[in-house]
């Protein structure tokens, strides 16, 4: 299958350590949550993976170029502006680690979507995957909603991980309204527990599984637990799947690298054809682990897994 991932590439500047004077470093990494998916699907198996977006006429914008095609991810979609610089996020980590991000972005070169390459991508995709930092500005949103359209006629299949940023709204109800208002356009939905309530006023997993695809259509529910696994709800079935066992580092991408690792499974399935519920177990316990392996190390798409590291012998 051909995938496509549009949204933004950004760089992340990760807290890397605090010196003996008390100065924070940071390590600027590749990111922006649909280019790690891009990323990840291309290492977890998929072989036809592209990715839409803008980054600024800088050093920065070459670099996120140039990871992409490191990992096989086409970027004859990906424009390059001079009307701003490549977004950058600041990333720091609490002793949990788990992230604060705040933004360097008014605007940054992610909104700045080239709409012709935009529609040559998604004419030529089977699967489409997006989230909401684009939804967040008004150009950005203008150009995924033509995306999504014109996905919605040709049959394709999109997943949807909103993926809240607090910091990137004007406002949550603001948030709140726009990311419900992409809803029906999903084929797959992933969130996490913590951004139930963006997606849903339910509260019980299957109680918001079955509130998301009664209301909107959506045929693939899936909700990260963090360290409890993560809960899917397919065609009236469910199912929790536990987390691996791996010692948590930083959380930076994980979500993005589970969201690859049950796409890529659904691709090498052919789509969503004959799925039962050993499949969706077997496919959320593939996701679970490449998201355990990203969140053992720092980065995103540094500390994103390859197919040969995950040792995956009949779904164990």
């Amino acid at each position: 299958m051909r995938i496509t991932s549009i949204g933004e590439i950004l760089m992340d500047m990760t807290q890397a350590h605090i010196d003996e004077k008390g100065v924070v470093h940071f390590a600027a990494n590749p990111g922006g949550a649909p280019a790690n998916v891009a990323v990840g699907l291309s290492r977890l198996g998929a072989s036809n993976v592209a990715f839409v977006g803008c980054v600024g006429a800088d050093p920065f914008g070459s670099e996120l170029i140039e990871t992409l095609r490191k990992d096989n991810v086409d970027t004859r979609y990906v424009s390059i502006t001079d009307e701003a610089s490549t977004t950058l996020a600041v990333v720091t980590v609490d002793k949990n680690a788990e992230r604060n991000f705040s933004f360097c972005r008014k605007p940054g070169a992610d909104s700045f979507f080239n709409r012709d390459l935009v529609i040559q991508a998604v004419s030529n995709t089977d699967m489409l995957h997006f989230g909401s930092f684009s939804l967040s500005v008004e150009n950005g949103r203008a150009r995924l909603e033509e995306a999504l359209e014109l996905a919605k006629k040709k049959g394709v299949i999109v997943s949807y991980d909103p993926n809240y940023r607090p910091t990137i709204w004007p406002d949550r109800q603001t948030a709140i309204s726009t990311i419900r208002n992409f809803l029906h356009y999903s084929t797959i939905l992933k969130i996490s527990d913590d951004e139930i309530g963006i997606v849903s006023d339910k509260t019980e997993l299957r109680d918001v599984a079955n509130d998301l695809v009664e209301r909107f259509g959506i045929r693939i529910v899936l909700i990260t637990l963090g360290s409890k696994g993560a809960f899917w709800f397919y065609d009236g079935r469910s199912g929790l799947v536990p987390a691996g066992c791996a010692k948590v580092i930083d959380t930076n991408g994980a979500g993005d690298t589970f969201l690859a690792g049950f796409l890529s499974r659904i691709a090498s399935n052919g789509g969503l054809r004959d799925l039962d519920e050993a499949k969706m177990n077997g496919f959320v316990a593939f996701a679970n682990k490449a998201a355990g392996l990203t969140a053992s190390r720092h980065g995103a798409i540094p500390a994103m897994p390859y197919l040969r590291e995950m040792d995956w012998i009949d779904g164990r």
